[in-house]
């Protein structure tokens, strides 16, 4: 019976602190937009074939009779040379891109904090040196050069793109989580657990690990947009998703030779790219002032 009412006392101070962060969340009114842009966002990602106007221009599609015509009440962001309509396959695009960025941070994030975590909590062993000069001479080259090195000695595709952008991303979480770890390493709780007898498993993911979850979520929510955008930038060298598939890199990339004509064609994927990155950026802001994670 007692340990019944010791765990609807934990629910209730839970609860309690959701209720908190969501208030302090909410007052911030940059942080209301970006999540409901990102609520905007993913139900016309996720309904793309309900609510897109002409479905067959995702695939392949080609339709001469109405090509490169500009934005009107039928094509709402015009079409393409090949008659495709863009808003369609914006739809479309930003549904992979938002594939993208999941994948790549459930790729990257599990393999960083766990690296991260050996690393801070055997300061000062072998274990560390490894690891952290491994991850320093990633961090060493700027993520995009590193992703665009990968993809070009792999055959462009989507799949490939993700590869190549977790091998550059997968550091970042490692200095993040090394840096926290390090740290927790010599508080109390830590060396309580020790001196109990708590095995190194448990004192990694339950002691430490819990006390990281606010940087690394908050970390999540800014890199999405980031992600995103280095996943539209192998797309738009042509290291990305292939044709016919809708992708925002590379429908501005293909929109660029007819501009500035046919403007419309690589301006709104463009725009549609600078949604997804303020929307999370703006969100990723607001659960870093709600958490209080500092800035840096």
């Amino acid at each position: 019976m007692q340990k019944k009412s010791l765990t609807q006392e934990e629910l209730s101070r839970r609860w309690e602190n959701i209720r908190r962060n969501w208030y302090k969340f909410s007052r911030n009114p940059l942080s209301i937009t970006g999540l409901v842009m990102i609520c905007i966002i993913l139900f016309f990602t996720i309904f793309a074939p309900f609510v897109s106007p002409y479905p067959e221009s995702a695939g392949k599609f080609i339709n001469f009779y109405e090509a490169s015509q500009p934005p009107s009440l039928n094509h709402l962001c015009g079409t393409d040379a090949f008659g495709r309509d863009i808003l369609t396959r914006i739809f479309f695009g930003c549904r992979y891109s938002l594939i993208m960025g999941v994948t790549v941070l459930l790729l990257i994030v599990p393999v960083g904090v766990v690296l991260g975590l050996i690393a801070g909590y055997h300061r000062g062993s072998w274990l560390e040196i490894v690891i952290m000069r491994i991850t320093d001479i990633f961090i060493a080259v700027p993520p995009l050069i590193l992703a665009l090195a990968v993809c070009s000695v792999l055959t462009p595709s989507i799949f490939n793109a993700m590869l190549a952008i977790s091998i550059a991303w997968w550091p970042w979480y490692t200095r993040l989580v090394y840096g926290i770890a390090s740290s927790l390493k010599e508080e109390f709780f830590v060396k309580s657990a020790e001196v109990t007898g708590a095995n190194k498993m448990y004192i990694l993911f339950r002691e430490i690990l819990l006390n990281c979850i606010s940087p690394i979520l908050t970390k999540m929510s800014l890199d999405m947009g980031w992600i995103i955008l280095i996943g539209s930038s192998l797309s738009f060298v042509g290291l990305g998703a292939q044709p016919p598939t809708p992708d925002l890199g590379s429908m501005v990339a293909d929109g660029s030779k007819y501009l500035p004509d046919q403007w419309w064609i690589s301006v709104f994927p463009a725009f549609a790219i600078m949604l997804i990155v303020l929307s999370f950026n703006l969100f990723g802001d607001g659960i870093r002032d709600t958490l209080g994670v500092e800035r840096g």
